[in-house]
């Protein structure tokens, strides 16, 4: 039996939009299925000392705000290292205000331009190792909000010597303007949900620079931080070279704010290209089936492939519905506004073309430097002509 050009089109794109609408749905139901929460340490008073690594780069919008949850924690004992590269970084004064708030906790800053690397990010981490006086260590961006029982959960799993680190999801909370709405609706209905759905089938293979949980000693047989010194993807590098000597990654149930501020479409488009190619590197084959994640666009596609099948537009309903629920969900008990609902769609327009985009090119911009992506994941500076 032959079969025509045409039936193999329809199938095709009732078969996509079929894939749309099963991933969303699926999305819909895991962002708010609860992670299995780890017990804490018992009792809290005799846990374990941490320290907290934040490397810091420029007086970041709320920046005082989201450093003032890490230091204002429900924990015993604990040290914050923060890092500048720079004696002028306005982030100090930012520092030393909450040392003056805070006289109780041990704060600690390391002022050091020393470059171990092409990552700027892990040559700080690296600077501001000596600083550390404990063996748990919780690495985290400088733009995360926190809640005060953050520490006590993130370092429990800890006590399982067969745990090598524990990360968490997080949202975006959008600063104000157009572009940083757009770019909380991407970590939010898109990023975080690939994240729940690939826990809910049992995947661990992920690490996030919200929030990183590890052992002195494991960070030391990995390498230190020098074995990730010229990855884009660092936090992603680091999980690897963990379960690589055998030990689990645990996605904690804490969910931690991140501060969403993209002043421009420019910036919002190389911030997301980066993540993307990022992705596209480490997990290439993850990457490109990962068309199905976008929503009603990658259906509507499939519902003009099928010409316009009757299977194809229920699908495309259902994924349509679904992706309203989705959003609805991530949002929780906050009902969004209806100009947030209208702009779902330009949102997974956009995605959609970034993500086709993410396959042009290994180039990613990072700040004011243009890096090429290896292979492996390492990136070497792009030297720009002299005028």
């Amino acid at each position: 039996m032959i079969v025509s050009p045409h039936t193999w089109m329809s199938w095709l794109g009732t078969a996509l939009a079929a894939a749309v609408a099963i991933y969303t749905v699926l999305a819909a139901y895991a962002v708010r299925t609860r992670l299995k929460p780890h017990p804490a340490w018992p009792p809290l008073r005799k846990a374990a000392p941490v320290t907290m690594l934040k490397p810091l780069c420029g007086a970041e919008h709320e920046l005082y705000e989201c450093l003032h949850s890490f230091c204002d924690q429900d924990y015993p004992r604990f040290q914050i290292v923060f890092g500048v590269c720079d004696e002028d970084d306005p982030a100090i004064g930012v520092v030393a205000r909450l040392a003056r708030e805070f006289p109780r906790v041990d704060i600690q800053l390391a002022v050091d331009r020393r470059q171990h690397g092409t990552s700027r990010k892990v040559s700080n981490l690296i600077n501001m190792m000596p600083y550390a006086r404990h063996d748990l260590l919780v690495i985290s961006d400088s733009d995360v909000r926190v809640g005060r029982d953050y520490l006590s959960r993130i370092v429990a799993p800890l006590a399982d010597p067969a745990v090598g680190i524990v990360t968490c999801p997080y949202l975006g909370r959008p600063m104000k303007g157009l572009w940083s709405q757009l770019g909380s609706l991407f970590i939010n209905d898109w990023f975080t949900p690939s994240v729940r759905v690939a826990a809910m089938f049992g995947s661990r293979a992920f690490a996030f620079g919200a929030t990183i949980a590890i052992r002195r000693h494991v960070l030391r047989r990995i390498g230190g931080f020098a074995a990730i010194a010229n990855q884009l993807a660092d936090d992603y590098r680091l999980g690897e070279l963990t379960r690589a000597l055998g030990l689990r990654t645990v996605l904690s149930d804490v969910v931690v704010e991140t501060c969403v501020d993209e002043p421009s479409l420019s910036e919002l488009v190389n911030h997301e290209l980066r993540w993307l190619r990022t992705i596209r590197i480490v997990r290439p084959v993850g990457y490109s089936l990962s068309v199905v994640t976008f929503g009603v666009p990658v259906a509507a596609a499939g519902c003009l492939l099928a010409g316009f099948a009757l299977p194809a537009i229920t699908l495309l309903a259902v994924a349509a519905l679904a992706r309203i629920v989705l959003h609805l969900r991530v949002r929780g008990a906050s009902f969004p506004p209806a100009h947030q609902l209208l702009l779902l769609p330009v949102r997974d327009m956009l995605s959609l073309a970034l993500w086709a985009w993410g396959f042009a090119t290994r180039r990613v911009q990072w700040r004011d430097d243009s890096f090429d992506v290896a292979r492996d994941g390492s990136v070497d500076p792009v030297v720009r002509d002299a005028a």
